[in-house]
């Protein structure tokens, strides 16, 4: 499977404890469409504490812009604000800066001319997909993928198996 490089996603919000909740499943809906699914929940999680640190420390309702990029290696998650305040790590948080550090593989701020950035990435290279499994041949025409044969024929872990299917097995 070829997958394009440089998937990027931009979109700037007004930030709201509704907003971030919509914002969380996008983002959980372009990583799946970058066959990232096992990406989903951590990078969720530190895109919603961005976002919920806009919110706690900027102001409900104040701009801000969050972007995905993935490269087919990296995926780098933004949130810039037009807050100048530099964001802090806490001591012995569980939560915000810490949270992100803990769910990512780097992270950072910026400052830029009207506020700041703040980003983390995670290594994600581009998923391998392998073809199907050879089917095996055994006796009598079946294939492995088939399930087990005995000389009596094929059979499952609940029973016997007709020809179109499993026997019902009354009780």
């Amino acid at each position: 499977m070829t997958v394009p490089l440089d998937r990027h996603y931009l979109v700037e919000l007004q930030v709201s404890a509704e907003r971030i909740s919509q914002l969380r499943r996008i983002v959980a809906a372009h990583l799946r469409h970058w066959s990232l699914e096992l990406h989903v929940r951590p990078v969720c999680r530190a895109a919603e504490e961005l976002l919920t640190n806009v919110q706690r420390h900027v102001g409900d309702g104040n701009e801000c812009v969050l972007e995905l990029r993935w490269t087919g290696r990296h995926l780098t998650v933004s949130v810039s604000d037009k807050d100048s305040r530099m964001p802090r790590l806490l001591d012995g948080g569980g939560g915000g800066l810490s949270r992100v550090m803990a769910l990512s593989d780097s992270w950072g701020t910026c400052r830029t001319t009207d506020g700041k950035v703040v980003w983390f990435t995670r290594y994600a290279q581009t998923p391998v997909t392998t073809g199907l499994l050879p089917r095996t041949p055994l006796p009598g025409g079946r294939t492995f993928l088939d399930g087990p044969v005995t000389e009596d024929g094929p059979v499952t872990g609940n029973g016997p198996v007709a020809e179109n299917g499993p026997v019902a097995e009354l009780v």
